[in-house]
């Protein structure tokens, strides 16, 4: 069963649109900020307005950068480059009714920050918009809007890295866990829903009883989101759902992690791959844990666990990240439009990536205490490929031989 297609947009004049490119004609990856054309003034009253009504609500931070981050989940510096991005969208087709209060057509500012605090609370439109001194409608067309525009213009900030960038993420593995060519870590999580007695089915319905949406994604070093997958059923397993992927069938036919073959310190070969957990399959670029339950594991398997164990965690962080800094995935989300949400989950990882390529850092008070799909067993897939076992078996020596050279 495919995911649901998603709904068609409005074409866009291209002469009107214009995107950040370098020299070669390519996104360019780098955060700057682009000025308000047409001498259009930046507004900043809209955050002097919803600071003096918010500021004094019980843990908000007293001082207001913090506070800023508090309600949006990222520095001014970087709000206005989000700003930047979608400006154009947000002034050319402006919506009708959008007005505030006091009568005035809200401004692109204005409109970036509800639609932020929608994502980053998870709270309901009516209490997102008494914050701002809207109406439920107007969060509900604004957020909307936001989504669509950003999804267009912020796709350069999730791509799978060029060669050049590839070799300094696998460095940073080796340099912090041993993983010689390991290219990043693959998770999974649910985001919960109820949906209209006409829309269940058992595809839908997880092993927790919930209705659920999977995203799959494969993070790099830094937390960054390299890849991700949504818009499939919770119901099936996550070893499905990586078959039903791009970067799937990108690595059988030999198109993805293809890098350089790197030697490991007793002689074996090491080619690119992603270490996940024991849901997946043990692949020739996938690689899993041995299992625990055996008792016959040697201490060079051991080791090895031990540093996949910690490799594997930074997409366990990143997921915990992106639910916590974006509430409104953790959250049931109350019927929603399934042919939309898988666009609500790329924004929030856009968001997310954003936030770390303008350099902002991660907040850690608010990522999630618990596990990111808490409540849910841990899958096994029994799937093990030849050249799965022996890359596994070869990074396990190697690690082993490190240690011994260490003296540990």
């Amino acid at each position: 069963m495919a995911p649901p297609k998603k709904v068609k947009k409005t074409k866009k004049d291209p002469k009107k649109l214009k995107k950040i490119k370098n020299k070669n004609g390519k996104s360019n990856t780098t955060a700057r900020p682009i000025p308000a054309e047409n001498g259009a003034a930046i507004d900043s009253e809209w955050w002097d307005s919803f600071w003096s009504k918010n500021s004094s609500i019980p843990d908000v931070p007293s001082d207001e950068e913090e506070g800023f981050k508090y309600y949006f989940r990222m520095s001014k510096k970087t709000f206005e480059y989000i700003c930047s991005l979608v400006r154009e969208d947000l002034i050319s087709r402006p919506p009708s009714g959008l007005i505030n209060i006091e009568g005035r057509l809200l401004s692109v500012e204005k409109q970036v920050a509800i639609a932020l605090r929608r994502l980053a609370s998870g709270e309901s439109q009516v209490s997102v918009g008494a914050s701002f001194g809207v109406g439920q409608s107007t969060v509900s067309q604004v957020t909307w809007r936001f989504i669509e525009a950003l999804e267009e213009r912020a796709k350069h900030h999730l791509t799978w890295p060029s060669s050049n960038r590839m070799e300094k993420i696998k460095s940073a593995f080796e340099a912090s866990f041993g993983l010689l060519n390991c290219c990043g870590a693959i998770d999974a999580t649910h985001i919960v829903m109820t949906l209209p007695a006409v829309q269940t089915s058992d595809d839908w319905c997880d092993q927790a009883k919930n209705f659920s949406m999977y995203v799959q994604g494969i993070v790099d070093n830094e937390m960054r989101f390299l890849d991700i997958v949504t818009g499939w059923p919770g119901g099936m397993t996550v070893s499905r759902l990586l078959k039903f992927s791009g970067i799937f069938k990108l690595c059988e036919s030999g198109d993805r992690m293809n890098g350089i073959v790197k030697r490991s310190s007793d002689g074996g070969s090491v080619r690119e791959y992603i270490v996940g957990d024991v849901g997946y399959p043990l692949l020739p670029w996938l690689i899993t844990p041995y299992e625990e339950d055996n008792n016959d594991l040697s201490d060079a398997m051991m080791n090895f666990n031990k540093m996949h164990e910690a490799t594997k965690s930074v997409a366990l962080r990143a997921f915990s990240q992106l639910k916590g800094s974006w509430r409104i995935l953790n959250k049931v989300m109350w019927r929603p439009d399934k042919r939309k949400l898988p666009s609500i989950v790329l924004v929030c990882c856009l968001l997310h990536n954003i936030i770390i390529d303008c350099g902002d850092g991660s907040q850690s008070n608010v990522a999630l205490s618990c596990h990111h799909d808490s409540g849910y067993v841990e899958q096994k897939c029994k799937q093990v490929t030849p050249l799965g076992k022996t890359l596994r078996d070869n990074l396990a020596n190697h690690l082993l031989h490190l240690e011994g050279k260490s003296g540990r």
